[in-house]
């Protein structure tokens, strides 16, 4: 089992649609994914085909009680092999909450030991912000997954962003790696995306993905209809180009299942 917290401080990176599609596709591949949503705002939960108002638990409660993973996840209506730890908004409470807990920002990694043996791949998606909720993530992982934004902005955050990880690794978490960088909206006849692009790639070098994930309406339109690209348009530019970031990190992974 392989635990990977997909994250960047940055709002707007498409960390979720990565996280969303991602999952899919290796689930569609014939592995077994567990998608763990962290964020408060819920949208790789509807981004799956869930309705937030009606689920029994959520994230919240597999932090706040002693309710376990296994019990809080829901199997897919949509994918085979895909299970998914639901969210919403009540997730805001649980850094307010367990202010006092002893050992507090390891609570979801002790969690997810439950179901270790259970799941190939285990994707959390973290809010856009350095909390609670991050760090019992970045705790709990194996491997970071980093979606960049090809703008001038996103070079900013970059190094905030790598010393947050370094801060977690340091002090909580000593086996916390890059698992890779995606380069998301990208657009190769700008000027731009292209200088932001080599910028990244000499950060990162062989971290970052060869695949870039394009500017896509279907891809954007895709959440709205509670479906990952896949299952929404799987002809279009974005879906090609998800199931082409699958088989890539399937093959970092040395899976023949591509």
């Amino acid at each position: 089992m392989k635990v990977i917290c997909v994250f960047n401080q940055k709002g707007g990176v498409g960390k979720t649609t990565t996280n969303i599609n991602l999952c899919a596709n290796l689930a569609m591949n014939g592995h077994k994914v567990l998608s763990i949503d962290m964020d408060p705002q819920g949208n790789t939960t509807s981004g799956l085909g869930i309705d937030k108002n009606k689920i029994e638990y959520s994230g919240y409660d597999i932090l706040s009680s002693e309710v376990s993973v296994k019990k809080a996840m829901i199997e897919s209506e949509l994918i085979n092999n895909l299970y998914i730890v639901p969210s919403n908004v009540e997730l805001v409470g649980a850094e307010v909450e367990l202010i006092d807990k002893r050992n507090r920002e390891s609570i979801l990694k002790h969690k997810i030991k439950e179901v270790s043996d259970e799941f190939e791949y285990i994707f959390i998606d973290c809010p856009p912000s350095l909390g609670f909720l991050t760090v019992n993530a970045l705790s709990a992982a194996d491997s970071v997954l980093i979606p960049i934004q090809c703008e001038f902005y996103a070079l900013e955050g970059v190094g905030q962003l790598i010393n947050t990880v370094q801060l977690v690794k340091k002090s909580l978490n000593k086996g916390l790696k890059i698992e890779g960088v995606v380069m998301n909206m990208y657009d190769s006849r700008t000027r731009l995306c292209n200088e932001v692009a080599e910028e990244v790639n000499k950060y990162f070098k062989d971290k970052v993905y060869q695949t870039t994930i394009p500017r896509n309406v279907r891809l954007a339109e895709a959440p709205s209809f509670g479906l990952p690209i896949i299952l929404y348009d799987d002809k279009c530019r974005g879906a090609k180009a998800y199931k082409n970031l699958a088989n890539e990190f399937l093959k970092r992974q040395g899976s023949d299942k591509c």
